[in-house]
């Protein structure tokens, strides 16, 4: 909180304040309403910069404007330092601040960095906008999608209304998809280069000291640095995988041949997604998984049920089970799994490992430039994107944050704000959501039961089936269920977790409720309209203290 002295006088003082929150021009309205009500005139707020300038009248308080602010959403920062009027290094620099990357996590960072007035350049060795636009999220759940439907076409619930699938075009099918991929990369990334007037520099940036960095041998001067360089697939060590040939999350996606059979290494949020993709196009999909269960971050519950529909699919599930080693006979893959102490040989036309992914800092010289990195090469940084070299921020899946593109773009957006201001927003990930698109989707906030209980909440918790949701049992669809944690003392929602057709979207209502500190009997007590998936919400905040069964239809 920006610290001032207690006005002992009735001379107007000139003072300025870091306020955190402000993203329009809209909020300045807000903000200069209540720093007035707290004793503040002649009021100039930026929202751009997060400042507010003026005088200070005698009722005038930092406690009083904390409190005013707080009262309409917003924050005074956290900090000792006033909000300077430009950014924090002088213009003898090439630029304020010069970023290595161009994906979500970049653009973010330089949107906000162009806002704030600083001159701003990206460094891109490859192919601009990153992992999610090219090769991530919207190629992937474009041709989940595609899946999906299909799938649907030849598994019609409905009495009376007879469908069926023909054949697969793959081909036609990722022609479409990239054709989706290179429209979504110009509009949300190329085309915003010249909007704000950023500039790109195509090459390898590496440092060269805590303080220079080079692109390909040029000297690049900039006062402040950020790296969001992204993370790329990562395979374990399993013998005999690297001669074998296999499929990454990349290189799956543009495969044009729809394979027999696919083993999947992997079985949380990537190879599950892809894993059904196959399977819903007509292959033959074994997830193998090290841990004890798939999806193993998620719920126990909702783990149980989606494995159960998988194997309702046609698909094989081992859990608790350790690839060994690889091979490969002909056109033929094959894969030695371990559990419980017996060996099997499992094989497939395709082996797909998705294992996670690791941070791509190879090469970008972060010992000489004094940044930090974990065992696995990710940036360590604060909940400031600040990293162990003051002059260096890092964000996105580059840095040891979980490794989602919304919060890749947060980061990023963060990171500016703390380079060039030197104060602004913290991450926080108390109400992060996590969603697979697997279908049913799986979404989640907050904490597990487990979790909660670590914590040291007294917890309470409701498990709610989808047959008892009007919408899943009109949409002949009710593999799933919701289950809600929450404090026992108060009632406070603490997480909650959906495996439903439309998770993804129903989530959004318990993430504002988390943040919100809303209770189960407000959550119960709240409109939600009916023959929605969002009312099972609802449905699981009164089964809390309800049947909901014996209930009839919106009954409150």
């Amino acid at each position: 909180m920006t610290t001032q002295p207690e006005r002992t006088d009735t001379t107007p003082e000139p003072i300025r304040l870091a306020v955190e929150g402000m993203t329009c021009d809209h909020y300045e309205t807000t903000v200069t309403g209540a720093l007035r009500r707290a004793g503040m005139e002649e009021l100039e707020v930026d929202w751009r910069r997060g400042s507010a300038a003026g005088v200070a009248s005698a009722e005038f308080s930092t406690r009083r404007a904390a409190g005013e602010l707080e009262a309409v959403g917003y924050r005074l920062a956290d900090t000792d330092q006033s909000v300077a009027d430009e950014p924090v290094e002088p213009h003898d620099e090439d630029y304020d601040v010069l970023i290595i990357g161009a994906g979500s996590a970049a653009f973010a960072a330089a949107i906000k960095a162009s806002e704030l007035g600083a001159r701003v350049a990206i460094v891109e060795r490859g192919t601009v906008g990153g992992t999610c636009v090219n090769i991530g999220c919207v190629p992937s759940k474009a041709l989940l999608r595609a899946a999906e439907h299909y799938h649907r076409a030849g598994h019609s619930p409905f009495a009376g209304v007879p469908t069926t699938a023909g054949t697969v075009d793959l081909p036609a099918l990722v022609a479409q998809k990239d054709q989706l991929v290179a429209t979504m990369r110009q509009e949300k990334y190329e085309d915003l280069i010249g909007i704000y007037g950023i500039d790109l520099i195509r090459g390898e940036a590496r440092f060269t000291g805590p303080d220079t960095v080079e692109v390909d041998g040029r000297l690049v001067r900039a006062g402040r640095f950020l790296v969001a360089t992204g993370a790329a697939p990562w395979a374990p060590p399993i013998e005999g995988l690297d001669d074998t040939g296999y499929l990454t999350s990349t290189t799956a996606l543009d495969l044009t041949e729809l394979p027999a059979e696919l083993i999947v290494v992997g079985a949380n949020a990537i190879g599950l997604e892809l894993g059904q993709l196959f399977l819903h196009l007509g292959t033959k999909v074994t997830f193998v998984e090290a841990l004890d269960r798939i999806a193993p971050f998620e719920d126990p519950e909702i783990s149980a049920a989606l494995g159960e529909h998988l194997e309702s699919l046609g698909a094989q599930v081992f859990t608790s089970a350790t690839a060994t080693k690889a091979g490969r006979t002909g056109d033929r893959r094959w894969l030695d799994i371990t559990s419980d102490g017996s060996t099997e040989r499992i094989e497939g036309d395709q082996l797909l490992v998705a294992t996670g992914r690791r941070a791509s800092t190879a090469g970008l010289g972060l010992e000489a430039a004094g940044v930090d990195t974990d065992p696995r090469g990710h940036i360590v940084v604060d909940d400031q994107m600040a990293t162990t070299n003051p002059k260096v921020f890092a964000a996105g899946d580059v840095t040891t944050l979980p490794q989602f593109v919304y919060l890749a773009a947060r980061s990023g957006s963060i990171a500016a704000e703390h380079a060039l201001r030197g104060t602004g927003r913290r991450i926080d990930l108390a109400t992060m959501p996590r969603i697979t698109f697997t279908t049913p989707q799986i979404a989640s906030v907050g904490l597990t039961e487990t979790q909660a209980r670590e914590a040291g909440h007294q917890v309470i918790t409701s498990l709610l089936p989808l047959e008892a949701v009007p919408r899943a049992l009109i949409d002949h669809a009710t593999t799933g269920l919701i289950k809600l944690v929450a404090n026992e003392t108060d009632g406070r929602l603490l997480g909650a977790h959906i495996l439903a057709d439309g998770a993804g979207d129903v989530i959004q209502a318990a993430i504002m409720a988390i943040k919100h500190r809303a209770t189960i009997d407000e959550i119960a007590d709240s409109f939600h309209p009916y023959l929605t998936m969002a009312e099972s919400l609802k449905l699981a905040a009164q089964a809390f203290t309800k049947d909901v069964k014996h209930l009839s239809c919106c009954a409150a």
